[in-house]
């Protein structure tokens, strides 16, 4: 008799839970779906940036040095890595005789674990803690099948574009969580969300950091560190020689964006503190319609929209085969009267 009333009290215990977790599913679908509709109309505000240390990869051109020069102008430490030491010196000067903060820049490798590890402490050190951290170096093969693509092509793809956000994650992330306070930013692509002919390791290599990004956000949500956000972005094609030569079929509806543009919607929607940020607004279209559509309808539609030979007019600068296995320095200081720029030099001929 006793077993038989404990077995009822805990099947009422159960069945209140799944009322209360039927009611918060309810309830959280009719205010959320609401919520997203209102901050179509309505948007959130912009958060303070000033004084705060955000670092940026890739920073050396393109879309990584405009995301960098807008957190500058305003007033945030900037903190610039490139692998091109010639090129980071000159936008490291760029930026400094325009702008009124202060700029740091070093020469690293993200691909490669202990590099990234050892300069994270030279800029600990030297700067500070680093509050938003926003991955956008990026790599492509360039015009090559899969099966024709060179191996260290495809592996520097996937360590530039995937890895490389699992080591800086990891060099800077506790000190966030420690002060529950950061923002991790993912530049991404549509390749992270949609898959493209021709570029097989390149979509691998972004549908990895898409999913990485949106499970560490998940992890912290869990851990209660709401204090620090993340964002992705997803771009169509940007102007830059990363993907020179693509075109669109359709420049109404996905149009080759303007780098400045991209970076000014991009930084917008890291001070508004968005999970997502879909550029054009179309790519929300077309993902919704990927979810429902047929596998065959699907590809018709991706034939329609020129996505099958988006790549047959490139003509951007891919990684070289030689570029690819290049030797790394042992971390050097060069002289701060020159460049204030710190060099990450040596002899490490694999990959750490």
């Amino acid at each position: 008799m006793h077993n038989f009333f404990i077995y009822y009290i805990e099947r009422a215990i159960i069945s209140l839970k799944v009322v209360k977790e039927l009611f918060y599913l309810t309830f959280g679908t009719f205010f959320y779906v609401f919520e997203a509709f209102a901050r179509l109309l309505v948007h959130p505000p912009r958060k303070d940036v000033e004084g705060e240390i955000v670092l940026v990869t890739g920073a050396a051109q393109g879309i990584g040095k405009l995301i960098a020069e807008k957190f500058g102008m305003l007033g945030a430490t900037l903190v610039l890595w490139d692998n091109n030491l010639e090129a980071i010196e000159q936008t490291t000067k760029e930026l400094r005789r325009r702008l009124d903060v202060r700029v740091y820049a070093y020469v690293c490798d993200c691909s490669r674990r202990t590099e990234v590890y050892k300069v994270a402490e030279m800029v600990k050190r030297e700067v500070g803690d680093v509050s938003i951290l926003v991955n956008n170096a990026g790599v492509v093969t360039g015009k090559y099948n899969f099966t024709d693509a060179p191996d260290n092509l495809v592996d520097r793809t996937l360590r530039v574009n995937a890895a490389a956000h699992f080591w800086t994650y990891k060099a800077f992330l506790p000190t966030m969580m420690a002060r529950n306070h950061g923002h991790l930013v993912c530049i991404a692509c549509h390749g992270g969300l949609f898959a493209m002919n021709g570029l097989a390791d390149y979509c691998a290599s972004k549908f990895a950091a898409v999913g990485f990004a949106e499970s560490i956000a998940l992890e912290l949500l869990v851990l209660g560190k709401e204090g620090v956000k993340t964002t992705i972005a997803c771009p169509y094609l940007i102007n830059t020689t990363m993907f020179a030569g693509c075109q669109t079929k359709w420049p109404s509806f996905l149009p080759v964006m303007d780098q400045h543009d991209a970076a000014e919607k991009i930084v917008d929607a890291i001070l508004r503190e968005k999970l997502y940020s879909l550029l054009p607004f179309s790519l929300y279209f077309l993902m919704a319609l990927k979810s429902v559509m047929p596998t065959k309808l699907g590809i018709i539609f991706v034939n329609f929209l020129g996505s099958l030979d988006l790549m047959d007019q490139f003509s951007g600068v891919p990684v070289s085969p030689a570029a690819s296995c290049r030797k790394t320095q042992e971390p050097a200081q060069l002289p701060k009267e020159e460049t204030n720029l710190k060099q990450t030099a040596g002899n490490i001929s694999e990959y750490n």
